[in-house]
This record gives C-alpha cells, structure tokens and sequence, in this order.
C-alpha cells in the first residue's frame, strides 16, 4: 500500500515594529543579535535553507534546502521582514517553493496565514475575511501562485472562517486531532472521534452550511507533540523511524504520516533541529520508507473518502478551545504561578475600541470610496507597494476617480487606523504569562497608533477614546506590583513612544549634528527633503539652523519645518522644531540665533531658541532608540579610548609581573586583573572585526590570553568574528585568487578554535561549498605550482571550518564535471 510523509512547519514571528516607525528597534534580550527576528533568522530560517549533513565524524558532507522537502508557511509580517532585512535568507525560501513544484507534481509546499495571526473564532466576521483576503494576496505577490491551503493562527478555527476560505478558493488547511469532532462515509452514520480518536493518516472533506466544501488534514498529535516538546531532534535516525512509526499495515487504504509543529523547532528551539530534520528526509527517500510529498500533491492523488466535523471554537495550543486568548482558562507558557486575568479585560478593551471606531471610519472613508470596507480588504496591494504609481492606481480602482492630495492623505490614515486595529489582535499578545510582557505591550502600541490616527482624523469626536479605552485597560491587572494595571503601562511604554512628524524633523535635526552628509540622513519610514541648513561652531559648541520637508511614506502627510538645535559637547544637546511661516521670518531667525552664537553669547543664543520655538525642546533622549544608541557611541567614543589607553598603559607596565604571577600559580590582584581581562579583549574585539586583518597581531593577543589565563568573552567575539569572516568569504567569492586572503581566513579560524570561541560558520560553509563548485575545479584543472598551492590552501581551511574535503579531491577532469 502507498505510504507517503509530509512535514509541516509553521515558521512565524510576531510583528515587533515600532507603530510609528514602521521598523523593529532594538532588544536587549536577543543579545548579541539586534532583535528576535534576526537572532531566529539565524538560528532557524536561514538554517534550515541550507541545513548540514554529515558524517560520523560531524563534518559536512552535503547541504541541503529543506523547505523544498516539506510543507510550510511563514507568517507575512515575517516574509515582509525577511524581504527587507534577510534577501538572501528571502529567497531560498522563495526558490524552494519553485523547486518543491518540480519535486511534488507541480504542488508548491508553501501555503498562505491569515495575516497577522489573529485567533479568527474570536474575531469580528470582517476581520476574519480581511485577514483570509490579506493573506491570500500577500502570498500570491511572493510565491506568483495562488495558495492551495492556509494556516490558520494557532490552527484556532470555526466554520464562519472555513467558509470565507473556501469561498476564497483555498482547498484545505492542517488542524490537530483533537479538533476532529465526527467523521463518516458520505451518507453514512457520524462516528464520534473528539479527544484526539481521528484517524491522522488520510484526509477529510468538511462539507460547509453553504454547500462549499474544504479539506481538513488532522496531523499525528503524538509525533508532533515529541518533535516539539520530548527532545525528538536530538538524534535523525530517531527521528526518520519515529516517522515512519505512525504507518500501520492494518490500514487498506494509502496512508499520509504527517506531523505539524512551530517551524522554529527545527534550529531555534532545538539547536541543530534542521539538521535532524535534515537526515531524516534523506534517510527517508534514500531507504525507501516512503514517498515525501506535500499537501497539494497528495490531495489531488488521493482526493478525501471520509467526511468531517470540526469542534467549534478549537485550536491546537489551548485544551479548552480558545479561552487561551481571551481567559484565565490555565494554559500559559511558564511555572511562576502568576495568572492570566488580564486576558479578559484586555481583549474587552481592544474589541471596545475596535468597535467605536469603525463607525467613523466606515462614514469618513465612505466619502472617498466606494465601499470601505472592500478598500480594506484591497488595501493589502498598498501595503505590499507603496509607490506613488500604485497608490494612485489603487484609489483610482477604489473611488472611479482621482482624488485630491488632502483626500488621499486622509484615506490613507483611515486605511492605517484599520490596519492597526487588526495588529492589535496579533495571538502572541495573549499567549504568554504577563501583560507586561513584549508580546502584549505590542499590541497595546498598535492600539496607541489607532487612538492617535482616530483623534488625528476626527479631533474632537474622538477626544473620548483614549480616557475610556485606559478606563477599560485598567481593568486588566499585571502580576507584577510595580507595573500595576495596564493603564499605566500604557503611560509608562506606549504613551512616550507616541510621535508625530515633529518628532521626526526633532530627530533629524540632532541626528543632522552627528552625520557627515545631513542630506542623507534615513529615518525609517519617513523621507526628511533638506531645503536649508547652516551650522556654526564655537570651540566644542556647535549649532546647527535649518528648514526640511518631512513626509510619511505611509500615509502621505508632510510638514514643513524650521529647526535649531545647540549641541554643547558630550550629551549636552537641545533642539526645537516649529512650522515653516515665510521666507523672511526664517532669514530673520537664523540670523538672529546664528549672529549671538557667533559672539560666543550662549545664553542669549538659547533664549533664543526658546522664544522661536516656544519653550517647547527636545534632547538626545527625543532620538529613536537605534540611532541615540549609535550617537552615544560617538559620544562616548573619544572617552572609552582615552580609558582603554590608560588601561593599556597598566597592563603594559605590569604585564612581566602578571605573566610571573600566572606561571606559579599566584593570586592576581583583583584591580590588575581586571585590568589584563579588559585590554586583551578590547583588543581581539578590535581585531576580530577588522576586515583586513592582522594575523601576527591577533596571534599576539591570543597568545597573551592563554599564558595569563584570561577570562575570554566568547559570546562577543565569536559574534564579531562572524560578521568579519563572512565579509572576507565574500571577498574571497569574488576575488577567489587572494592567496594571503585565503591563509588569513584559515589563521583567524584557527585563533579562534584556540580561544574557545565558537563562531557561527554557517555562511562560510555555505560559500566554501559555492566556491567549492565554481573555483576549485578551473583551478584544479590550471595544474601550475600557484594554483596547486591555492588548492591545497583551500582544502585546509575546509577542514579547519569542519566540512568533509574528501568529496573535492578527485581529478580536474571529475570536478570540471562538479562545477557543471
């Protein structure tokens, strides 16, 4: 009997951009990595494009792409991130999906989610159809293909939304066992299976109210449940005959053994899961044990039998349906015994405000579009495009008619205010232990962005929103005692990261002070058009007056503005913002601030200021947080090197006495030993990131490092050195011929393996295999002294980065084979 096994994985982040900025800002908690997406991207996601096979000895013998193997879907919030910040990990992606049709029967493995990860049993029915819409068209803009399936968030479904699916033209999705109900034979009798008795090895048609129809694919809950939480990954071959475990010669029918889990399982999670996920599918296809396959592919071979009844209001990660998102129902992620109370209260809050803006949005885009509510569900083409051609095509598509510059403006913002009132749904914000929690504060960040949007659009007939919405917040109580209610935490984090376009020109006009081409200064998704700009210096005083133009590039809106901003040395900086009036009242002021500045009179030029700008100023602390983290490295920058110096010259002075000290086993004064440990890692710190490195140098220091036993920060250097070892095997790449570039690579990675310092290799391996293909057999095949020592040179660094250099040694003619 046929036997096929299909892996689905759920690859997926929350939306963590800053409302107002549009881009995710810093998080301490991913370090050494800027933000969770790029430290998972690393772990997991790109991974798992190109996962290791080895032998016994753990050298690489083949990489491999994964996701052409399985099933998956990638949140688009997600997908959007990967485009920006990721491309090369974007489009492994993008290009499995193409070979997975080739491996499949012209069946691509990715399939679409509802957008934002709303939990949609618990959503207003035109929510569930604009993230079904939105998700649909966001897929088909990456893949160039209509998705067959979707993923639904949390797989938390209702027959409301499998309705809107189908209507879609979506063909099945993936749920747990235990959200079968009933199955039967067409016409025949149901036959009770809810508690997890649904037979997972075939699929289900789940006939719809309406007469339309889906397929449902129930995953096997036990081997899942081991892949996620019983340590499945540690080992492949445990992993392939667990998967193979779930066939049963009893069952006369073609079987699919398929499982489904968070995608970060395989590298996030469980270190090196993509590299169990990857043997397994080889020992799989390899042996014989059955035929991989994805969802698509299997449903049009072998169509569904049985019919099915879901259990309503159902998911996969909350045993009481979906109370998990709007309960104290007992599932939470920790043990700390905190509860989960404000559950409640804060989706009350959020479908409160949901509900009285959608009146006012609903009657003021009526006046601009046909029907607001399908300019909604259309809007997603902006999102995906924001150039000034589709925009205009998209209203033109949405009025019948060009509409004024004001007009698109303000249907922009209204078109924003619903597209926050959907992130502020997002499930992560309710799934873990703590209101104060990242997750959560999020979501009340989008709900910040649609009270400002509404007031901004309405004024006054939107003044109550923000006082009854905290009234309602209050009631969500936090288990923390400083943190209160969450009221105040919206004072506290969501209150004071509120800014407007004076916000940004403010953060221009600082940043302006600290850049060696103001003009190009980029602040995140808003465009600064510099029309004016004079700075004055008087010792370490410097003032810099100006007049910009600051847009959003998401809603359209510009200001025009005159700015001044005083910086006195160190932090000691001050700026104010006000609207451009006319030409001459500009020429007058900064003649005016420019001219007591120029006197060396800084009381009067900061009276000045204040009376131009009102009294109204902004600070170093007014800066974004990304960029007041890069200015007060160039603040601080003269400072630390004036103290690493003074460091250098102690150790320097008593680095005999702390070698002596070290050699027989004596006891380092604490201050001078602190002083070594700080001074040889500044130095492999500097070092390890310099992109043309000084190996006798790093040689020197490491030597230092080991005979005075110094505590190494291995954590730090070892991220450093990946990022300068990358750029140097893409040099290498390009440019493959750099003999001493090819030594140098191998020397650092030796120093490094000396050290202790473990250093994510993962794209040095990947284009060591590159050049690998493309190099080393013209190389080879040249036969001269010069290139016979590159390849020997080369064959030494694939050793030293941990790859199995057997499979390149052959004759040219072999690998001139290879490399075609």
């Amino acid at each position: 009997m046929d036997r096929y096994i299909c892996i689905h994985a759920h690859f997926y982040q929350p939306p963590r951009e800053n409302p107002w900025l549009e881009t995710i800002e810093a998080q301490p908690s991913a370090h050494p990595y800027h933000d969770w997406n790029e430290r998972v991207t690393a772990e997991c996601y790109a991974p798992n494009g190109a996962a290791r096979i080895v032998d016994e000895a753990g050298r690489i013998q083949q990489i491999v792409n994964n996701y052409s193997k399985i099933s998956f879907n990638f949140g688009p919030t997600l997908l959007s991130w990967l485009e920006a910040k990721s491309p090369d990990v974007y489009q492994t992606i993008l290009e499995a999906d193409q070979q997975s049709q080739r491996n499949f029967s012209g069946h691509g493995s990715a399939i679409a989610q509802a957008y934002n990860h709303m939990i949609l049993p618990l959503a207003h029915s035109r929510d569930k159809q604009t993230q079904i819409i939105w998700g649909i068209h966001d897929f088909e803009r990456r893949f160039g293909r209509m998705p067959e399936g979707m993923w639904l968030a949390e797989t938390a479904v209702d027959t409301e939304s499998l309705e809107i699916m189908a209507a879609e033209g979506l063909k099945f999705t993936i749920l747990s066992p235990f959200q079968a109900a009933r199955t039967r034979r067409a016409g025949a009798k149901w036959r009770e299976v809810s508690g997890g008795k649904v037979d997972p090895t075939r699929p289900y048609n789940c006939i719809l109210p309406s007469g339309n129809s889906i397929a449902l694919f129930f995953y096997d809950g036990p081997i899942s449940q081991a892949v996620a939480f019983e340590k499945l990954l540690n080992s492949g071959p445990q992993f392939a005959e667990r998967l193979v475990s779930g066939f049963s010669d009893e069952r006369d029918w073609p079987q699919i053994m398929h499982i489904a889990t968070d995608g970060e399982s395989y590298g996030h999670h469980h270190p090196h899961g993509d590299m169990a996920l990857a043997y397994a599918l080889k020992h799989i296809e390899q042996n014989g044990l059955a035929k991989l396959t994805n969802y698509g592919e299997y449903l049009e071979k072998h169509p569904p039998e049985l019919e099915a009844q879901i259990l309503e209001q159902s998911s996969w990660s909350c045993c009481h349906g979906v109370q998990r998102w709007h309960a104290d129902c007992g599932c939470r992620s920790g043990g700390n015994g905190w509860n989960q109370k404000w559950r409640g209260p804060l989706r009350a809050a959020l479908d409160w405000l949901r509900d009285a803006v959608s009146p006012l949005y609903e009657q003021a885009a009526g006046e601009l579009v046909k029907d607001p509510w399908q300019a909604r569900d259309q809007y997603i083409d902006v999102v995906l495009d924001r150039s000034a051609e589709n925009v205009s095509a998209f209203f033109l598509q949405q009025s019948g008619r060009e509409i004024s510059a004001d007009d698109r403006i303000r249907a922009l913002k209204l078109l924003e205010l619903q597209r926050h009132a959907m992130l502020m749904y997002t499930s992560c914000g309710w799934f873990f232990d703590e209101l104060s929690g990242i997750e959560t504060i999020k979501v009340i960040e989008y709900a910040g962005r649609v009270i400002q949007l509404a007031q901004d659009l309405f004024g006054e007939e939107a003044a109550f929103l923000e006082p009854e919405f905290l009234d309602r917040l209050a009631l969500a109580k936090s288990n923390v005692k400083e943190h209160g209610e969450g009221a105040r935490l919206f004072r506290k984090w969501v209150k004071p990261a509120v800014i407007g376009l004076k916000e940004v020109a403010a953060h221009y006009a600082i940043s302006s002070m600290f850049e060696r081409n103001p003009e190009d200064v980029p602040i995140y998704c808003y465009e600064v058009e510099r029309r004016d700009f004079h700075t004055v210096e008087s010792g370490k005083a410097r003032m810099g007056v100006g007049r910009a133009m600051v847009c959003s590039k998401i809603t359209n809106e510009c200001v025009d503005v005159v700015f001044g901003v005083l910086h006195l040395g160190d932090h000691n900086i001050s700026a104010g913002v006000r609207d451009f009036q006319s030409e001459r009242a500009y020429r007058a002021f900064v003649h005016e601030v420019t001219a007591a500045f120029k006197c060396a009179d800084l009381p009067q030029a900061i009276r000045a200021l204040d009376r131009h700008f009102g009294g109204t100023t902004y600070s170093l602390q007014s800066l974004f947080a990304d960029e007041r983290s890069k200015i007060m490295d160039i603040l601080l920058g003269s400072t630390l090197r004036e103290a690493e110096a003074t460091y250098r010259a102690i150790y320097d002075h008593h680095a005999p006495l702390l070698r002596f000290l070290t050699a027989r086993r004596l006891e380092k004064p604490r201050i001078l030993a602190l002083t070594s440990e700080f001074v040889i890692n500044a130095g492999l710190k500097r070092e390890f990131s310099r992109q043309e490195l000084d190996v006798d140098r790093i040689d020197l220091l490491v030597d230092q490092a080991m005979e005075e036993e110094i505590r190494i920060d291995r954590e730090e250097l070892g991220y450093r050195l990946k990022r300068t070892l990358n750029i140097l095997m893409e040099r290498l790449m390009s440019e493959p011929d750099q003999m001493d570039m090819l030594k140098k690579i191998g020397q650092v990675v030796g120093a490094a393996s000396t050290l202790g310092v473990i250093v994510n290799l993962w794209r040095v391996q990947n284009l060591y295999f590159e050049i690998a293909r493309s190099v080393l057999p013209g190389m080879r095949a040249l036969g001269n002294d010069k290139a016979d020592q590159w390849c020997t040179e080369f064959l030494k660094l694939g050793k030293k980065i941990n790859i199995d250099t057997a499979q390149f040694i052959a004759r040219p003619r072999d690998l001139i084979a290879m490399a075609g």
